[in-house]
């Protein structure tokens, strides 16, 4: 899922890289409206088992401290760098996708570090 925050040609390319790859944006058919509360993001990626992929730094890690202190749980958080390289984002959120366990981010927010 990526959020608003999250420029909407990275959902395109993501999807000319893995055609079977279902990339959720905030706003889509079947994701939460645009101007969704982050609360209710995180128990909608909780519902539907989604990583959820993010440039908010501001409000994000409050909400998931107080979304797992309520029991819940999400897949993972990935936070985007200040300044992207758009190749090694895609690259990295395609491994992420290909290779990652189920579980490995899961009630994280993982900071992807591009030096590339």
């Amino acid at each position: 899922m990526l959020d608003e925050h999250v420029p909407p040609f990275i959902q395109a390319q993501l999807a000319r890289l893995e055609p079977n790859l279902r990339v959720y944006m905030i706003g889509d058919d079947l994701a939460p409206v645009r101007g969704t509360p982050d609360p209710d993001v995180l128990l909608w990626i909780e519902a539907h088992g989604c990583l959820l992929v993010t440039n908010n730094r501001a409000s994000m890690p409050g909400h998931l401290a107080d979304h797992l202190a309520l029991g819940h749980h999400v897949p993972g958080i990935i936070q985007l760098p200040r300044r992207m390289n758009i190749r090694a984002v895609l690259d990295d959120l395609w491994l992420i996708w290909a290779a990652a366990r189920p579980d490995e981010f899961q009630d994280q927010i993982v900071h992807l570090q591009l030096q590339r």
